[in-house]
């Protein structure tokens, strides 16, 4: 994919039928392991700087200074939690529901090029307060196999609305907007695997009332985002 407005996935929602359960399911078991030993915390830079976020890592620690991934957290020598079997038949289903969804939009069959499937070993687990906000990155701390296949990243949204930045080059004037709602789902893979991207602003009491009753979930927004090592 290329960087162009019309070119990154569109978000595309759980099935309404699945949307309430797997959210649900998703926000406890994230509680769950929160929690526990490898669970969240404020991640910061050795200058003092902490991001505006809370950070759990499923499946490899992901250092912020470093920008590398372990087997333990430098700070406290915890293993990361394992990433629920749940989670990754929920991305292989998201992975296919993409690639029936372009197969049915294209104008040619020839013309579309298919998400690759992904066997996600890294999950970041974050969770933005009203407050939050993540600047411009790049995702490219995986593997170079990895990276140059173009395995796709990703990203499930739940909870409040995120405004949500992404563009060619690491400027937040040119950067294209689109709103990430509870149940959304996010793919970005093949050219546009390096695309940068973050998060502008998170718009409060915007979760549905049903989800925050269901799971006690504070204000705020519960993003995963799944990669292949």
């Amino acid at each position: 994919m290329g960087g162009g407005d019309d070119e990154i996935r569109t978000p595309a929602a759980f099935p309404q039928r699945q949307k309430a359960r797997e959210s649900v399911n998703i926000i406890k078991r994230c509680q769950r392991l929160g929690v526990g030993s490898g669970g969240f915390y404020i991640p910061g830079y050795r200058d003092g700087a902490k991001l505006n976020l809370r950070m759990m890592c499923l499946g490899k620690n992901w250092d912020p200074n470093s920008h590398s991934y372990g087997d333990t957290r430098p700070f406290d020598g915890a293993q990361p939690p394992n990433i629920p079997e749940e989670f990754k038949k929920i991305v292989k289903d998201a992975i296919q529901a993409s690639n029936e969804f372009l197969k049915q939009n294209a104008r040619a069959a020839s013309a579309v090029e298919e998400v690759p499937p992904l066997s996600p070993d890294i999950c970041l687990v974050n969770f933005y307060t009203s407050s939050g906000r993540l600047g411009l990155h790049q995702d490219k701390d995986e593997t170079k196999p990895s990276l140059h296949k173009g395995l796709p990243v990703v990203l499930f949204s739940l909870g409040d609305t995120a405004e949500f930045l992404y563009g060619d080059v690491k400027d937040d004037d040119k950067a294209s907007k689109v709103d990430l709602e509870s149940g959304d789902v996010l793919i970005f893979g093949g050219n546009s695997r390096l695309i940068f991207h973050g998060v502008s602003r998170i718009k409060p009491k915007t979760a549905p009332k049903w989800l925050t009753d269901e799971t006690n979930l504070r204000p705020g927004r519960l993003n995963l985002t799944f990669r292949q090592y």
